[in-house]
């Protein structure tokens, strides 16, 4: 491995660090080198907090070595004044020697802004170092940017032979317990989970985050006629809820009922969450409303569980019309990975 891409690994690393903690904005992480020994490192940790630039700066304990020292970042530094400071500004008012990137920011409100503020500096910019990884460590946010919609996940458990749920909806416990803590992993690293009128019904799921630590995602529930009972845990207004249907348009503490047009499509819905700044959603069914994303191909990535058991008959799973990219074993359970387009 060169030296550059050996310092850039490690700001990806730092830059995971974030995961779950600053959406809407990008992950981000950043190493200082000063003659072959990093001398500053420094992520993106919150959401309205300095980013990862100010953050390595400041971790140098010998500033003047900032101007013979060479700055290796994730994603090119902002060049907009948001919550905080421009990082291009930053960087040419330390006057670092060198710029490494790895993936150019394709915001509008950066795109190649943040390079060219370096370069008309006198700032040595090199841009593409393992520009791959860094896309995929930020395909939420690329998805977002570049498809004004958020990154779709779809996840479901199904029986050995095929099926998510029983004749009468039940569905406990298709996965182990291993797989159930996972999927509150990852529920804590998205933005949003969505769930449909019978899963609400039927398993009354709360869609927070119990064994695992973190931030509760927006729940949301598609309930065409508003038959739910509000009574159901998704109504308790514990946590920012949004509930579509065709009925009525209201807001009340934590719950906001939103109106759709009567021929709605799901890239509809994904659309009204992009402009409230959801760069990812999880779709946990049912199978009706998993097949409305599938045959729409508005999806980018499903995680589908395999357990042990057969019900023999029931609702069947839904199909991804594609192999998957990745296999591993849960303790038992088969977790599928599957990724649409390349």
């Amino acid at each position: 491995m060169e030296e550059n891409e050996r310092y850039m690994l490690r700001a990806l690393e730092l830059a995971e660090l974030g995961r779950g903690k600053v959406s809407p904005n990008p992950m981000v992480g950043c190493v200082i080198v000063h003659d072959g020994k990093i001398i500053g490192e420094g992520y993106h940790q919150q959401y309205g907090g300095p980013h990862a630039e100010p953050n390595a700066i400041n971790s140098v304990d010998r500033p003047e070595l900032l101007k013979e020292s060479t700055v290796y970042v994730s994603l090119e530094p902002c060049a907009h004044f948001g919550k905080t400071p421009p990082c291009a500004k930053l960087l040419v008012e330390k006057q670092v020697k060198k710029v490494v990137i790895a993936a150019v920011d394709s915001n509008p409100l950066v795109g190649g802004k943040g390079i060219r503020i370096l370069e008309d500096a006198g700032i040595e910019v090199v841009t593409g170092v393992m520009e791959k990884e860094a896309r995929v460590q930020n395909k939420r946010f690329f998805t977002a940017i570049e498809k004004q919609r958020p990154y779709v996940i779809l996840k479901w458990a199904q029986t050995m032979d095929g099926f998510i749920a029983r004749k009468d909806y039940d569905s406990k416990w298709i996965s182990n317990a291993y797989s159930r803590q996972l999927v509150h992993k990852w529920r804590a690293e998205e933005d949003a989970i969505m769930v449909g009128t019978k899963t609400a019904q039927y398993d009354n799921p709360k869609l927070n985050v119990r064994d695992w630590v973190g931030k509760d995602p927006l729940r949301i529930v598609l309930d065409k006629q508003l038959s739910l009972d509000s009574k159901l845990a998704l109504f308790d207004q514990s946590i920012p809820t949004i509930c579509y249907n065709l009925l009525v348009e209201e807001e009340k503490e934590h719950l906001h009922y939103i109106k759709l047009k009567p021929d709605f499509s799901v890239s509809d819905i994904l659309a009204d969450l992009h402009q409230r700044k959801v760069q990812s959603i999880i779709i946990e069914g049912g199978s009706y409303l998993l097949d409305k994303f599938i045959k729409s191909e508005l999806w980018d990535e499903a995680r589908v569980f395999t357990g042990k058991s057969q019900f023999e008959t029931g609702i069947p799973a839904p199909k991804i019309p594609l192999p998957p990219r990745e296999t591993e074993d849960i303790m038992g359970d088969r977790l599928e990975i599957y990724r649409s387009g390349n």
